[in-house]
């Protein structure tokens, strides 16, 4: 055997792997900061609420579940934009990067205007559901503020998926972290009725949100339009103009995409839909854990983008060697990040809780203890959440969409809330059964989705190529 031949491959192996995390840490650190970014201003939202009172927390729950599950569909299908724009870019097709970008603001506008009417009208649903009508009457008043921030959340992600295709997600964090500094500043004088303006209680938060996402969106195209190196792609020339083939192109891809957030997204909805029926109480508690979770999942959603970005642009480039290498690294940093992140909501659940609601004051005393309990099961399922939604950015980077959505709706409905059910109310574990149900659906996601991604038609290529 040739030792030295061994040493000279691994050395070279090594130092792609390295060179691979560097380029995925400089796309994932911006996107999945911006990512967090995004999910304070829920957290913040959520903290107002506490402050507000349990019965505001409670419907604001109802409220942010319905609104930002929405929000997450439309803005997964319009994320199609990102495997097509890097793809193009890849190959260095610059008119095709432009017509991709032009295409998705046409799918954001067609997508907004019935969802846009549907958020208005969502407090009659949410009493179809079996909610108390307090809290729907709470709810719905949150709902149509935060309802006129619909158009620009779908925009906003066009526009910063075409960014990060690119390799240029600095703007991307930038603009959202302005974005929560006046979310923040917004809900304090709106909720709480400062400088002379009315207490708007639940429905100022709703319309700060909406205002934030509003500037996020005219900021961003302030600044592509700004650039010179941005410009040459003409983002925004000739948008009257309509492409049906890249247009069909973006459904295509993009559908599957926004149906499998739908799922997953209306998997959790849906549950908390069923802690409503447990009482005010059990609702609250799992809202605080529920968005304790959501905080540390975005940072792995992040990764899942840049893993989407990296993949798609080593395709265009011809090279599906490196870009197998780039989906296993992104799966890697997201299962290293959420298990060291479910160490931590293991060792001090008490601290979380306290971030949101004080844990001093005897009547939050039970939402205390139940939250915490969720936040243990929630340790549980951490580093799976992590490697399911980026084997799924994975394999978004090839364009493999239709079948990722059939895994998530075996993984999320079939399985896990079969689980959660059966263990919830059948066997009597209530809320703490339900999110085991979660634990379970996310596991059987994760371990199926990277098998998937190990197993792609793209890889056939690479025995070519080495």
């Amino acid at each position: 055997m040739n030792f030295r031949a061994v040493r000279v491959t691994y050395a070279l192996s090594k130092s792609r792997v390295i060179a691979e995390i560097k380029e995925c840490l400089l796309l994932a650190v911006p996107l999945a900061g911006a990512q967090l970014s995004q999910a304070a201003t829920t957290f913040v939202d959520t903290v107002m609420m506490g402050a507000l009172g349990s019965q505001i927390i409670a419907a604001g729950a109802l409220g942010a579940a319905t609104f930002f599950l929405l929000l997450n569909i439309g803005s997964a299908i319009v994320s199609a934009v990102s495997p097509l724009a890097a793809e193009a870019y890849g190959g260095g097709r610059v008119e095709q990067v432009g017509r991709v970008v032009r295409q998705g603001l046409w799918l954001s506008v067609i997508l907004a205007v019935p969802v846009t009417l549907l958020i208005w009208h969502s407090g009659t649903l949410l009493g179809l559901m079996g909610q108390e009508p307090e809290n729907i009457a709470l709810a719905e008043g949150y709902l149509r503020a935060i309802a006129w921030g619909y158009f620009p959340g779908l925009g906003f992600a066009v526009l910063r998926s075409f960014v990060s295709a690119l390799s240029r997600t600095r703007p991307v964090i930038v603009t959202m972290i302005c974005g929560t500094l006046f979310n923040v500043a917004g809900n304090y004088v709106l909720a709480f009725g400062k400088f002379g303006l009315p207490a708007l209680g639940l429905a100022g938060l709703g319309w700060a949100s909406a205002l934030s996402i509003w500037g996020m969106f005219v900021a961003l195209a302030i600044y592509i339009l700004s650039q010179p190196q941005l410009r040459v792609y003409g983002a925004f020339a000739n948008l009257h103009q309509f492409d049906g083939k890249i247009f069909w192109e973006l459904v295509r891809v993009g559908v599957p995409i926004g149906v499998l957030a739908a799922v997953e997204g209306g998997f959790f909805a849906f549950v908390t839909l069923l802690m409503g029926q447990l009482g005010t109480v059990t609702l609250a508690a799992h809202q605080i854990a529920l968005q304790s979770a959501v905080v540390t999942f975005t940072i792995s959603l992040g990764i899942s983008m840049a893993a989407t970005v990296r993949v798609g642009q080593l395709i265009g480039q011809e090279n599906p060697k490196g870009a197998r290498l780039a989906g296993f690294v992104s799966i890697g940093m997201a299962a290293v990040f959420m298990g060291i992140m479910g160490i931590v909501f293991w060792i001090v659940p008490g601290t979380i809780v306290s971030l949101y609601i004080d844990t001093a004051d005897p009547a939050n005393a039970a939402v205390v203890s139940l939250a915490k309990t969720l936040l243990g099961v929630a340790a549980m399922f951490q580093l799976v959440d992590g490697v399911q939604v980026t084997a799924a950015g994975a394999l978004r980077g090839l364009k493999d969409t239709k079948i990722p959505l059939l895994i998530g709706i075996l993984a999320y409905w079939a399985v896990g809330l079969t689980c959660g059910y059966t263990l919830g109310f059948v066997l009597g574990l209530g809320s703490v059964g339900l999110w085991w149900g979660f634990a379970i659906g996310l596991a059987v996601a994760a371990g199926v989705l990277t098998w998937r991604f190990s197993k792609a038609q793209a890889w056939h290529q690479i025995s070519s190529q080495s």
